[in-house]
């Protein structure tokens, strides 16, 4: 991102190859939408070009992302606030890491759909720690940095977060 922010602007396809994906996940899981994920991925990199200039170099560059992918998502949560969505895992498994559950099999792909639905009931704070952590599989002291918080927080952010997407899931589940 240094190359990028002294006009090396080419370098933006590498960090696209690299990065993509990972706010893809983050955004879907936040969304549950693949089409506005996707088109929000695309809202991140414009950022990143057009704020090159604020990256500094002094703290980690997906930090930085991060803080840019929640800006992002904010301003999309605000504009779209009574827009429908609708949850499609299977049709999304090639974007997602961690394994296609298409593949995995019907019951896995059930599993997962409800996972999500549990997922889409939880506060989007909830939601979103628990993305970070167990999806993007950031370790804690990197979620406290792009969320302004300490590393004891988060911890205890991800433990409520846990139980209250283990009972949003068992509620589904019966």
């Amino acid at each position: 991102m240094l190359r990028v922010k002294a006009g090396d602007v080419d370098r933006m396809g590498l960090l696209f190859e690299r990065y993509h994906r990972q706010l893809f996940g983050f955004l879907y899981h936040m969304l549950g939408r693949a089409d506005a994920s996707e088109d929000l991925v695309q809202n991140v990199f414009y950022r990143m070009l057009k704020y090159r200039h604020t990256f500094t170099g002094d703290g980690e560059f997906r930090t930085w992302m991060y803080h840019l992918a929640r800006n992002v998502l904010a301003d999309y949560i605000k504009k779209n606030r009574h827009a429908a969505h609708h949850t499609d895992v299977a049709a999304m498994a090639d974007h997602l890491g961690g394994g296609s559950p298409a593949d995995a099999g019907l019951e896995q792909a059930q599993d997962v759909a409800l996972l999500h639905q549990a997922l889409a009931k939880l506060s989007p704070e909830n939601r979103e720690v628990l993305v970070l952590s167990r999806f993007q599989e950031m370790k804690y002291a990197r979620i406290a940095q792009v969320l302004n918080t300490t590393e004891g927080a988060v911890k205890v952010r991800v433990h409520r977060a846990m139980n209250e997407l283990k009972t949003a899931y068992l509620r589904i589940e019966n």
